[in-house]
């Protein structure tokens, strides 16, 4: 089942009615860890202020919330997001009277609750060992925020007693390949870490201390 959220054009027009899922902010947190859509496109098909779907990204809200499939629920298609993945400026449409249960061997792969809270941990591990990867690199890479990076960094963040860095791969936040290609292009005079973790753990981030 979806509500419906009408929106009008800036000249006037006749609105459109746009599907939203029934349960945004599981549907949002499901797009996050499964596909590779913006915040944005996110926030506009879910009807969550952009600010709602970088906290449910970071854990900081709903951390128990376990995602809902809205492929599976009959409200969007592979197609279409794969379509929005490709171009960032596209807007997510919703499927129109489409009840139909797809086949659950496809679309994306089922993602832990756990990986969203395991993404400071990650975070903390590339400030400790590329701390010359910038910010935006990370965001990407780890699909987080520049605020629960910038918090991390400079211990404010609301879980630090309890980061413990952690390679991303290893997590399963991300793949080796990505993050080889960000260390390349950022090189550092660090030696690179597999996912085994041979320097993870530790109470202590010991971060670096970067403006």
């Amino acid at each position: 089942m979806a509500t419906t959220k009408k929106s009008t054009s800036k000249s006037g027009s006749k609105a459109a009615v746009q599907a939203l899922p029934l349960m945004p902010k599981a549907t949002a947190i499901w797009l996050i860890d499964n596909t590779g859509l913006t915040f944005d496109q996110i926030a506009a098909f879910c009807g969550l202020h952009i600010l709602e779907v970088q906290a449910l990204a970071d854990g900081d809200v709903a951390p128990g919330m376990q995602g809902t499939n809205p492929i599976m629920a009959g409200v969007l298609s592979q197609t279409e997001i794969a379509r929005c993945e490709t171009d960032s400026t596209a807007v997510l449409k919703a499927l129109e009277n489409r009840i139909e249960t797809p086949d659950r061997t496809a679309g994306p792969r089922y993602t832990p609750l756990s990986k969203r809270q395991d993404k400071p941990d990650a975070v903390a591990w590339i400030l400790r060992t590329h701390p010359e990867v910038p910010d935006h690199a990370i965001v990407k890479l780890l699909g987080t925020t520049k605020n629960t990076i910038a918090a991390i960094r400079d211990r404010t963040h609301w879980n630090y007693s309890n980061i413990r860095p952690r390679h991303p791969v290893g997590l399963d936040i991300c793949k080796q390949v990505d993050l080889d290609a960000v260390l390349t292009r950022y090189p550092s005079k660090t030696p690179v870490q597999d996912a085994s973790g041979s320097h993870d753990g530790g109470d202590d981030l010991h971060l670096p201390d970067i403006v």
